[in-house]
């Protein structure tokens, strides 16, 4: 079987996986990343996304053997060294943005990748940004809202 060496998290890690094995399958089965959840399968809801080299990525369609050496960031590697949340990890607690917390996983690799290309975003860009994550719960401007404040921190 294929060894791959992925950057995750700022940290090298070994998998052993076919290369059409999806990212998602390799983070959580075999690194034991909890953030990217299996959501749809057919990357239309957004639970699986992670960052690579800083941009949103839905990680169920998209095959390890992808990869190469970029940076991979989930939601356990946004925190930094000593733990301190990411400020759209603290905004979502602030502002209560979760209900059953599914879909937070893409809403906040979402909202990161558009503070990472645009670190003052509008209300229409922040909408048009967490566009591709699925949301049951209806918590979606206290959502937006959370992005916002996290703009400023």
């Amino acid at each position: 079987m294929p060894r791959y060496t992925l950057n995750v998290n700022n940290t090298p890690r070994e998998v052993e996986a076919e290369g059409d094995t999806p990212l998602l399958y390799v983070l959580r089965d075999h690194l034991e990343l909890n953030g990217p959840k299996f959501g749809c399968g057919v990357a239309q809801c957004g639970s699986c996304m992670v960052l690579i080299d800083g941009k949103a990525a839905v990680s169920c369609t998209l095959p390890v053997s992808s990869v190469g050496q970029s940076e991979i960031t989930t939601l356990e590697g946004l925190a930094d060294d000593n733990g301190k949340l990411h400020a759209v990890q603290e905004a979502m607690v602030q502002e209560q943005a979760a209900q059953c917390g599914y879909c937070l996983n893409g809403v906040i690799i979402s909202a990161v990748s558009l503070l990472n290309k645009n670190p003052n975003p509008g209300i229409s860009d922040i909408k048009n940004a967490l566009q591709a994550n699925l949301c049951r719960c209806g918590t979606h401007t206290r959502m937006i809202k959370a992005v916002a404040a996290a703009k400023n921190r």
